[in-house]
């Protein structure tokens, strides 16, 4: 049987790594992404308020989870921590109307194009020590480009 501490350390691995998904081949932020898709499908069924308190939750798990996450890992920021991503996606399709899915998958390809490529600002977001924000921050701030260009996207196509 093993110690508390064993307990703690999968429950951070798991929350992390988004039950796995992290761990998967070739593309861990992208699977870490598809995988939010259903977090964020059941968050938007419990309307605007419900979104928020969810998405904050995250938020706060994902603050609380990364720094430690990177020490068991082995690495800063490493590959298998996807919780960010979740955030990240999160904020980018709050919102979505009608948690209509061709907006959705357009926010999904979105996020992961500005999180892959990290445009500035998001560079000097994450410039200093390697904890747990730094981890979390440069998912956020593609987030909210995501979620600006999706917006723009729908303003200009005629929210249809």
């Amino acid at each position: 049987m093993g110690d508390g501490s064993t307990h703690w350390r999968r429950l951070i691995l798991a929350l992390a790594t988004w039950g796995g998904a992290g761990f998967l081949p070739g593309m861990p932020g992208t699977w870490g992404s598809l995988a939010a898709l259903p977090a964020w499908w059941l968050l938007m069924q419990l309307g605007p308020l419900g979104y928020g308190l969810g998405f904050a939750a995250l938020l706060s798990i994902s603050l609380a989870v990364a720094g430690p996450a990177q020490g068991y890992l082995g690495r800063p920021d490493h590959p298998a921590i996807v919780i960010d991503e979740a955030v990240g996606l999160l904020i980018t399709l709050g919102g979505v109307p009608g948690a209509a899915w061709p907006w959705a998958l357009a926010g999904l390809a979105l996020f992961r194009v500005l999180d892959i490529l990290k445009p500035p600002p998001i560079p000097w977001l994450t410039r200093g020590p390697s904890g747990s924000l730094e981890v979390v921050v440069d998912d956020v701030a593609a987030g909210l480009m995501a979620r600006v260009a999706l917006e723009m996207i729908w303003l200009v196509g005629g929210g249809g």
